[in-house]
């Protein structure tokens, strides 16, 4: 019986977007290659600040329907910083991918690699890998400007709203749970930290009363606490010692892009957005539009995410060689580093988009 086409949804988005899509896209091919993975097939959709200005759209007509036929979407990169809305805010239209396919998982791996840059003098700092869950359709992000949820009052004050619901946070704490029981069968501590403002804020009261109630199912799992102020803390003091942080939607959002800084910077940050029907990938930097088309981009976080959205794939379609192609991926990703055969020039190396690629595919 011949394996299925596995249609993807390709959105390369603006600056380092285009580079870093079509890299993460040859080293996936070569993975499924060796691994007599399925094919991919791809629908290209044009959408971001580039398109908005050439057309006043964020997405070209029907994209958005489009991507929900995909059984995955993969995002490049989206922003412009000259290209604006009106009331100053950026092009956004992946935040309505999350609000449309309710992508409430946000994925955030953060891992140290060898010979990487070390932000932290202590030898414990090779030892971090742990990953921020942070819930992406609701909390502050509710009100972002591509919604038009914000309640403007006379142009002399502005109010969003930070929404927590039961039916998101359920879901999202019972991903958590099912998350770092995964990872503890794969030797990691299984521990999930509910990172909050609970001491506060009702709305963050609720979200860990909803974690409590969820621990319930999972006895196996550690659980354990921490205000999202001393998580920021803790992130710089002892971060080999968190397994999974479940968060709300601007606390991951801020605590992911810190927790990147940790293993090098942004290059690095991978991204999943997963649903209950579809999922989004994509590199967690922005679109570096100053170094685009110059080989000087950084592909490893579109790269990873790539590995990401196959291993979601491969539990969607149940193709164990979607699992074995992302597995060889974040391997021969890992031994490069530690062999120094991977050097990008983010960390002061001497090698850019094109020959990390081609380092990648020798290695496949």
């Amino acid at each position: 019986m011949s394996q299925p086409t596995i249609q993807i949804a390709l959105i390369k988005g603006d600056g380092i977007g285009v580079d870093v899509t079509e890299a993460s896209f040859a080293v996936l091919e070569a993975a499924l290659k060796k691994t007599a993975g399925p094919r991919l097939s791809y629908n290209e959709i044009r959408a971001g600040a580039g398109y908005f200005s050439e057309t006043g759209d964020d997405i070209e007509p029907r994209g958005e329907e489009a991507a929900g036929r995909a059984d995955a979407i993969f995002l490049g990169a989206i922003g412009l910083p000259a290209v604006r809305h009106a009331d100053g805010t950026e092009i956004s239209p992946h935040l309505r991918l999350r609000d449309r396919f309710q992508l409430y998982a946000g994925v955030r791996p953060v891992r140290a690699y060898p010979n990487t840059p070390r932000r932290l003098s202590d030898p414990r700092a090779a030892n971090i890998d742990l990953v921020i869950l942070r819930e992406s359709t609701e909390g502050l992000f509710y009100s972002a400007s591509v919604h038009g949820r914000s309640e403007v009052i006379d142009n002399r004050e502005v109010r969003d709203v930070l929404r927590i619901t039961r039916h998101t946070s359920e879901k999202l704490h019972r991903f958590g749970f099912e998350l770092a029981r995964k990872r503890k069968q794969n030797g990691s501590r299984g521990i999930l930290t509910c990172v909050d403002k609970a001491n506060v804020f009702t709305s963050m009261a609720f979200f860990r009363q909803i974690y409590d109630e969820t621990a319930a199912d999972f006895p196996d799992i550690q659980t354990d606490y921490n205000y999202v102020d001393a998580q920021a803390l803790d992130l710089i003091r002892r971060p080999w010692d968190f397994d999974v942080l479940v968060t709300e939607n601007m606390f991951g959002d801020i605590l992911s892009d810190l927790a990147g800084g940790l293993v090098g910077g942004m290059g690095m940050a991978a991204c999943a957005e997963i649903g209950d029907e579809t999922g989004l990938f994509q590199p967690a930097h922005g679109s570096a539009p100053d170094i685009m088309g110059q080989d000087r981009a950084n592909p490893l976080a579109a790269i990873l995410s790539g590995a990401l959205m196959l291993e979601y794939l491969a539990q969607k379609t149940g193709e164990a060689a979607l699992l074995d192609s992302a597995k060889l991926i974040d391997d021969v990703i890992y031994q490069g580093f530690a062999e120094n055969r991977i050097r990008p020039a983010e960390f002061g190396g001497d090698m850019g988009t094109l020959a990390i690629t081609r380092e990648l595919l020798s290695s496949i």
